[in-house]
């Protein structure tokens, strides 16, 4: 185990803390670690560190660690954690401002294949305005170098009419497109 000294560590990532409660409009600092998050996480199981644990390491000003975790990137965010949260911090929203700031600064070493899988399926939706089932698969597997992963499920999919090997655009495609385009805007 290895020593952290906590008061530097704090001096060092004030900066990134108060960056972080200004994006994500909440302040970590009020978790009383009553562990409600992590007892109702319902992918805490796939977690390096529980809810609870990373709202402890922000804390302690152990944004290295947090950023790059495999816990913001597993998150389903489906605020499980925010309903139980006794202090009301939405800590679903917190951990999805987390994920983006990690993908800015290009923290994503234990995720590697999670950032493949948000560009692959946010290209599919400024491209299409749906999810193109066939193009994710392949730009999964290209981008993670599986070349052959779940190949033995696509066949049978395909052959049961449930994936189509051309994309199908919706309606309204240039309001998608200038919403997406906006959103990429923003989040840069």
């Amino acid at each position: 185990m290895r020593e952290i000294n906590v008061t530097q560590k704090l001096e060092k990532s004030k900066d990134f803390l108060r960056k972080l409660q200004e994006e994500s409009g909440q302040d970590p600092g009020q978790c009383f670690q009553c562990m409600k998050c992590t007892g109702g996480c319902p992918v805490q199981f796939a977690m390096d560190y529980p809810p609870s644990q990373i709202m402890r390491m922000l804390q302690d000003g152990l944004v290295d660690e947090v950023l790059n975790s495999f816990t913001i990137w597993t998150c389903a965010t489906c605020s499980t954690c925010t309903a139980r949260c006794p202090r009301d911090i939405d800590i679903a929203q917190l951990m999805d401002t987390l994920r983006v700031m990690a993908f800015h600064k290009r923290r994503f070493n234990k995720a590697k294949n999670m950032r493949v899988f948000h560009t692959v399926f946010m290209d599919s939706i400024g491209s299409h305005g749906r999810l193109y089932e066939v193009g994710l698969a392949l730009g999964l597997n290209l981008g993670t170098g599986n070349l052959l992963q779940d190949t033995d499920i696509g066949l049978p999919m395909f052959m049961k009419g449930k994936l189509s090997l051309l994309p199908h655009n919706i309606k309204g495609m240039n309001e998608i497109k200038r919403l997406y385009d906006y959103a990429k805007k923003i989040g840069e």
